[in-house]
């Protein structure tokens, strides 16, 4: 059993160290651009299935709520969220709408969309990304090795080298509290003590 734990977290960190090393420009970069639409009055849209649905709400709620700092909220919407929304597209439409048509409800000019999905081949999450596009969203795209679809249809691709579901989806909540950080330094620095 030790020996369970013990190559957890050795392949947690490696795959962490790895990724973050190849990924840190990147990541930067989109942090400055969600700074930018925050301070523009746009928002953040999220979206995912399952324990992606979780991730998504746990960052928008970093954002709206705060992270490391006093600060006042930020505009973070997790689209899997509201129950009674995603039943009743469901039921009156289909399931692979229920991101598309919030999206096409809540989404505005210049509003950025995280899309999670360690798979890469959820069909209401890459219908979504497609919908995203139409209004001329910029798209994100937190995924695994699978994801090469899913990743062709981002401005930011986010591709987790690894097929291990846990070990994904441990890097998506660490990139996101790295975002949630970054901008929260680009937006409200305070001085150094």
């Amino acid at each position: 059993m030790k020996e369970l734990i013990e190559k957890a977290i050795k392949d947690s960190i490696a795959l962490k160290e790895s990724f973050f090393k190849e990924h840190s420009e990147k990541i930067i970069q989109l942090s400055t651009l969600i700074a930018e639409a925050f301070n523009d009055g746009k928002k953040l849209l999220l979206f995912g299935n399952g324990g992606s649905a979780t991730d998504a709400s746990h960052i928008a709620a970093e954002f709206v709520n705060r992270f490391k700092r006093e600060r006042p909220g930020l505009p973070a919407i997790a689209l899997n969220t509201d129950m009674a929304v995603i039943t009743s597209i469901a039921n009156d439409y289909d399931y692979s709408e229920v991101f598309v048509r919030q999206l096409r409800s809540l989404a505005t000019d210049g509003d950025i969309v995280i899309a999670i999905s360690t798979s890469g081949s959820s069909k209401n999450v890459l219908k979504a990304m497609d919908a995203a596009r139409k209004k001329g969203l910029t798209i994100v795209a937190f995924t695994g090795a699978k994801g090469k679809k899913m990743a062709s249809k981002a401005h930011y691709s986010f591709m987790v080298p690894s097929t291990d579901t846990p070990r994904i989806q441990e890097i998506h909540i660490m990139l996101g509290h790295i975002i949630c950080e970054l901008v929260e330094e680009i937006l409200f620095e305070l001085p150094r003590r």
